[in-house]
């Protein structure tokens, strides 16, 4: 390290859309002790992440590719490490760490890998399953310290890997930034939402894991029993232009609004009283954290770190993937129909995530781990 007196960390990310690991990559540079470390930030993609980096000062560089193991940009990364006299490297997913780990060996550098969820999962085809579990334990045995951001997430690691032995840092949510006392009525009278219509929000990427499909036909039934409520559903992704035609087809288009991503995540929460997410598998979901601390009432499904945070029927309601459409209608029905029961549950998840989801936690927690790696390499 020379005469240096900060550590600087390349932290690694696969995208420079916004996502739950990116939301986590943003909390950690931004409340790292600035006087100790120096962030540098790599994304394999433009995106609204990487604007909001430049605009926060944070140095941030993309090196583009959407392809893991991509031999084609190893020395672009290699020489960037140098560029920009890296101490030690963190990649924050699969994809970041596909592409960030030969470099790293490259130039003698400490890696640490968070698995923001497993690139496998139940519902692959067998020999993609085994491939992508194979990928993983590679990328495992390459990392100087693994971290899971779920308890689920490590004990299924430590089932399928030999040795493999992770900390477990779970993700967390800037609260000033995520404020429950922040007002949404900016945002329901732009999107034309009256006072009495109770908003639903699904703010997350349009692909199959997040079923915005299913969604949208199970929100079909619900506006058969509850006339007044509206959907909102944020993001873009490869269902995108199918959820597009299939609201078209249920003649839904009256009852359900269609947003890119935005930056006003915060107020879109405000504006909402149930949040949704509806997903087949999980790490441990940033927006989920979010909508808790902005004391909202949750539907999610009973899947990997999302059933570690919701207590069924406490502090989120779970429904089962296996019969997401009509537990899912229900489930929205059951809430709008109950108001007491969307207030409990909505106190509830803002008391969770202020005991358990802290940021400034998560932040010590990954300090701590740099801090370890930089005291190892000059024994």
């Amino acid at each position: 390290m020379g005469a240096k007196s900060k550590i600087r960390i390349l932290e690694g990310i696969r995208q420079g859309k916004v996502g739950g690991g990116e939301s986590v990559l943003l909390n950690l540079v931004e409340h790292l002790n600035k006087d100790e470390f120096e962030p540098v930030v790599l994304s394999f993609t433009g995106g609204m992440m990487v604007e909001y980096l430049e605009q926060a000062g944070i140095p941030v560089h993309v090196i583009h590719s959407e392809t893991p193991f991509d031999f084609r940009i190893r020395k672009k990364v290699k020489q960037l490490m140098i560029d920009e006299k890296i101490d030690l490297v963190h990649a924050h997913g699969t994809r970041a760490a596909s592409n960030m780990f030969w470099a790293a060996k490259k130039n003698k550098l400490p890696l640490i890998y968070t698995c923001h969820g497993w690139s496998f999962h139940p519902d692959q085809h067998k020999i993609i399953r085994k491939l992508r579990i194979r990928s993983e334990k590679f990328l495992t045995e390459k990392a100087d310290i693994n971290i899971c951001v779920s308890q689920s997430n490590a004990d299924e690691g430590k089932r399928l890997f030999k040795n493999y032995q992770p900390l477990v840092i779970l993700n967390a949510v800037d609260t000033q930034k995520f404020d429950c006392n922040i007002t949404g009525e900016g945002i329901r009278k732009d999107l034309r939402i009256k006072p009495e219509e109770l908003l639903v929000s699904f703010i997350a990427r349009f692909t199959w894991q997040k079923q915005p499909l299913a969604l949208i036909r199970a929100f079909e039934n619900v506006v058969k029993e509850v006339p007044n409520i509206r959907l909102v559903m944020v993001g873009d992704g490869e269902e995108k232009e199918k959820a597009i035609r299939l609201i078209r087809e249920r003649l839904l288009g009256e009852k359900i609004i269609l947003l890119p991503f935005r930056r006003d995540v915060p107020e879109l929460l405000a504006a909402s009283d149930i949040f949704v997410l509806p997903s087949l598998w999980e790490g441990l979901p940033m927006g989920l954290l979010e909508a808790m601390a902005m004391k909202k009432a949750i539907i999610a499904s009973r899947v990997d770190g999302t059933a570690e945070v919701i207590t069924d029927g406490e502090n989120g309601i779970l429904i089962n993937p296996a019969d997401m459409e009509d537990e899912l209608a229900q489930s929205i029905i059951r809430l709008a129909k109950d108001e007491s029961l969307r207030k409990t549950i909505a106190e509830n998840a803002l008391g969770s995530v202020r005991n358990r989801y802290n940021v400034q936690m998560m932040t010590r927690q990954n300090e701590a781990v740099y801090r370890k790696l930089i005291a190892n390499m000059s024994l």
